[in-house]
């Protein structure tokens, strides 16, 4: 396959575009929902000193709860999103198609929906090792993250 593949500063730009995208869908999800919960939480605040250490407890485990939910929920938005975006008939996310770019198999097909979801959770393994999973597109010689390389998928200019 004789294509011209998107090198490291590419895709960083073409992530910002979509982060930026995904952060505004996700704050109309949550701010309303987090401006609840601490009103409700701040409500609270006031009877601290006359809450049982069991009441407390469960004040501060609500609150790890509902940052857990949010963290769960903002993941899976997110690998919904560039899955279901790069399984498309565009092949790219919206900052990929900004940039020219697509996601195709290593014989230039497009992905399907599993192809490319198991492409994205290979993403938080290469995030999880302080972002060298991503760095080794700037070195690879199809520059290729090691998601890329786990889930045989390239990033290639259109």
């Amino acid at each position: 396959m004789n294509s011209t593949y998107a090198g490291f500063w590419l895709r960083l730009v073409a992530y910002t575009i979509d982060y930026i995208i995904i952060y505004v869908v996700q704050s109309f999800i949550f701010i309303p929902v987090l401006g609840l919960m601490g009103i409700s939480f701040a409500s609270k605040m006031d009877d601290m000193g006359t809450m049982s250490d069991a009441e407390t407890m469960g004040m501060v485990a609500s609150m790890i709860a509902v940052a857990g939910a949010t963290a769960l929920l903002t993941t899976v938005i997110a690998l919904l999103y560039w899955s279901l975006m790069e399984s498309s008939k565009y092949q790219a996310t919206v900052g990929k198609i900004a940039l020219g770019l697509k996601v195709t198999d290593l014989d230039g097909n497009s992905l399907d929906f599993v192809k490319s979801l198991i492409r994205n959770v290979c993403k938080i393994i290469s995030g999880m090792i302080l972002f060298i999973g991503y760095i080794m597109a700037g070195f690879t010689e199809k520059k290729q993250g090691l998601h890329d390389i786990i889930a045989g998928t390239l990033v290639v200019k259109k």
